[in-house]
């Protein structure tokens, strides 16, 4: 069925339909006062006779409008009302959108990578300013002259969400309920954390070629995003390293407070991730955890990324656990790879040498001292995965006697959380107890892991230990 037209001020000459949003359609028409083609953005008839919808979508417009000042966020140049129905009139982009570019077919990398950034920018100092978007997503992504992003529709879905519109409004969901955070599938309210978790759908989509849940109806896509573990990039088959798996584990955790603290920093980190690693040899690890503790490598410098205990890092800053940890005079054992790596420590940045062997001397009674072990009170969140990301440091070393106890101490604090880290946290004490010969309990632990994350190749490959 047409849509009816309508008849905007006198001002805007050649008005002519271009596109229709969640709340209204947009004309493309010349400012004839200022000379320049803009997009009228007018409130749909449906919204228009609530007088209560007009009011929020004209304030909403106002918050917006104090955002117009950034490079890479729409402009919004006046707020006015034609035939009963209030509108935005906002600059005009003519390199259509993100969502129309990914349609095209795939996206180069470093492009995506472009775009991630000038949108991270805009959605962060929205955020200083106070104004969550609630609605980040390819098609709010408008695309200038010079192929540069401006993000577009803050506040927006907001409104359609206080009208009563939520999931059963056609339109307002089928283009979006790929990209809502848990907490708003959840009817919940939105949150800086929510457009971090947006962007990061986003980002998945530009460099997979598909959103992370994808499949089905809309509905099952938003409970998808509450209950399911998010599905490793690198298994896409474009060629992803493992590395980014890290990045979207945290950009899509399910609670917002495990996500990251800005946009900005989601990207930074995807695009370290991406950069080429020229170690000369590859050590198979277990699954690594994201920790925000860990210093990113610098680019153009290759590191190991061993993550070893608080006494262990101070023993090494003194020299006195070098031969202990990492060699062994009676028995070293072939060596894997020697790397340089650097770490910071009082303010004093030091480079040291390290091998790293097949067999090592257990640090049990070192990690035991650090706070290890299955003893002890419950862990916070931000100790449990210290402890995590320490047994994975010992795994790799081969000394799985030493992150048993602090792999179970850990899952003992996380348990129930439902959190990555817990799945992280139990595979590392089932692999350590397979190891050492208590497949049963191992294997355990391996349910619980693969109940969290799904099944990955580590998992299979540790229960294949055991016949």
């Amino acid at each position: 069925m047409a849509r009816a037209s309508v008849k905007l001020p006198s001002r805007y000459a050649g008005a002519r339909l271009i596109g229709h949003g969640g709340m209204g359609d947009i004309y493309l028409a010349e400012d004839t006062v200022l000379g320049r083609q803009v997009a009228v953005k007018v409130l749909d008839e449906r919204f228009a006779k609530d007088p209560d919808v007009t009011k929020r979508f004209t304030r909403e417009a106002l918050a917006a409008a104090k955002l117009s000042g950034h490079h890479n966020i729409v402009m919004i140049f006046d707020v006015d009302e034609c035939d009963g129905r209030p509108m935005i009139v906002m600059e005009y982009l003519p390199g259509g959108t993100v969502a129309d570019r990914a349609r095209e077919g795939r996206v180069d990398r470093e492009e995506a990578l472009d775009w991630l950034e000038q949108t991270a920018a805009a959605l962060d100092d929205a955020h200083q300013a106070g104004i969550v978007h609630r609605d980040v997503k390819p098609a709010n992504l408008l695309l200038d002259e010079r192929n540069e992003v401006h993000v577009g529709d803050f506040g927006i879905a907001r409104i359609a969400d206080e009208s009563g519109a939520g999931l059963t409004v056609a339109g307002t969901v089928l283009g979006t309920a790929g990209y809502l955070s848990p907490e708003q599938a959840r009817g919940e309210p939105a949150t800086h954390a929510s457009d971090i978790y947006g962007l990061g759908v986003v980002a998945y989509e530009l460099l997979t070629g598909g959103r992370p849940f994808e499949g089905g109806s809309s509905t099952e896509e938003a409970a998808a995003h509450i209950h399911q573990p998010v599905p490793p990039a690198s298994e896409r088959g474009v060629g992803l390293p493992r590395s980014v798996d890290r990045v979207f584990e945290r950009a899509l955790a399910k609670e917002g407070a495990h996500r990251y603290p800005s946009a900005r920093e989601l990207v930074e980190d995807l695009r370290a991730s991406l950069e080429p690693e020229d170690e000369p040899t590859r050590i198979r690890t277990a699954p690594v955890p994201y920790s925000r503790n860990r210093a990113r490598p610098e680019r153009g410098r290759s590191t190991v990324p061993i993550l070893l205990g608080t006494l262990a890092l101070a023993a090494l800053a003194a020299g006195g656990l070098m031969a202990a940890v990492m060699t062994s005079n009676d028995d070293p054992g072939p060596s894997v790879v020697t790397e340089n790596v650097t770490r910071t420590q009082g303010g004093t940045t030091a480079t040291t040498e390290v091998t790293v062997t097949e067999q090592t001397p257990t640090t049990a009674s070192a990690t035991a001292a650090a706070g290890g072990g299955g003893g002890g009170g419950k862990l916070s969140y931000e100790e449990a995965k210290e402890l995590t990301d320490e047994a994975t440091a010992l795994m790799r070393q081969s000394d799985y006697a030493g992150a048993l106890p602090l792999a179970e101490r850990a899952y003992k604090s996380l348990r129930g959380s439902g959190d990555i880290y817990e799945a992280y946290a139990a595979y590392n004490a089932g692999k350590s107890l397979i190891e050492l010969g208590d497949c049963k309990k191992g294997l355990k632990y391996l349910d619980a892991s693969e109940a969290i994350q799904g099944s990955r190749s580590e998992i299979r490959e540790a229960r294949a230990q055991c016949g």
